[in-house]
């Protein structure tokens, strides 16, 4: 196929991708399933607090506890993490992959472009989810938050996978969701594309180089001639 695309302009010989929000769409039903326990306990949770720990570790927003000081309430931490993880992972695993993406990591495959997923969730997250969705094994690497002592925003992630695959930054396009992560690409030195799900397009989105409304706006070849096309005129 016109020699792999022509590399995809020649030089692009790797596609990066985050996991959650980007390839499947976790985000949303833990927004909704938290927001749901908050307005059953008379408060609301603000996406722009939520939006804290998108990309990034947990640890960066705690829901449980923002809810025990917005209510005043005491919780049973154990019960009500369980509670919110069963009723988020039944909606979760009721998604498919976000649209365009099957399609742009077949395409991939098909061309010879090394694949890499780099994510700040566990593996064992990852990896349940990915081998569900049939993708697991599409991918030359997967990192997860145990690869690294740091999460995105740092770019530690992405250099490890980077330097996993065998590539470098001026050959590589990252796909990411978050201002967190698009942050860790940018500073990794990687191209990166801003692809909102849901929640993160109300999301200050603009570090990206590019922002599309999703990856099936065009078919695989001329969605990445096009992206190609776009990351040229910003060396340039």
């Amino acid at each position: 196929m016109l020699q792999r695309i022509q590399r995809i302009v020649n030089d692009v010989s790797a596609l990066l991708f985050d996991f959650d929000g980007l390839i499947l769409d976790t985000e949303t039903p833990k927004f909704e399933t938290w927001n749901e326990v908050y307005l059953e306990n008379g408060v609301e949770l603000s996406l722009q607090d939520w939006a804290l720990c998108l990309g990034t570790s947990d640890t960066a927003f705690d829901a449980a506890d923002h809810l025990a000081k917005l209510t005043g309430k005491t919780f049973n931490r154990d019960a009500l993490l369980a509670d919110f993880y069963n009723r988020s992972l039944s909606k979760i695993n009721r998604e498919s992959p976000l649209p365009g993406v099957v399609a742009l990591i077949e395409h991939a495959r098909q061309n010879d472009l090394a694949l890499g997923l780099a994510s700040s969730s566990p593996r064992r997250w990852v990896l349940d989810h990915m081998q569900r969705l049939k993708l697991a094994s599409r991918f030359d690497c997967i990192l997860c938050r145990e690869d690294s002592p740091r999460v995105k925003p740092d770019p530690e992630l992405y250099l490890l996978l980077m330097q996993r695959l065998g590539v470098s930054s001026a050959e590589s396009i990252a796909f990411e969701d978050s201002p967190n992560w698009i942050a860790a690409a940018r500073l990794a030195g990687v191209y990166c594309v801003g692809v909102p799900n849901q929640v993160s397009r109300h999301l200050n989105l603009s570090l990206a180089d590019l922002i599309l409304p999703s990856l099936a706006e065009l078919p695989p070849g001329p969605l990445l001639a096009y992206i190609d096309a776009q990351r040229r005129a910003r060396i340039k």
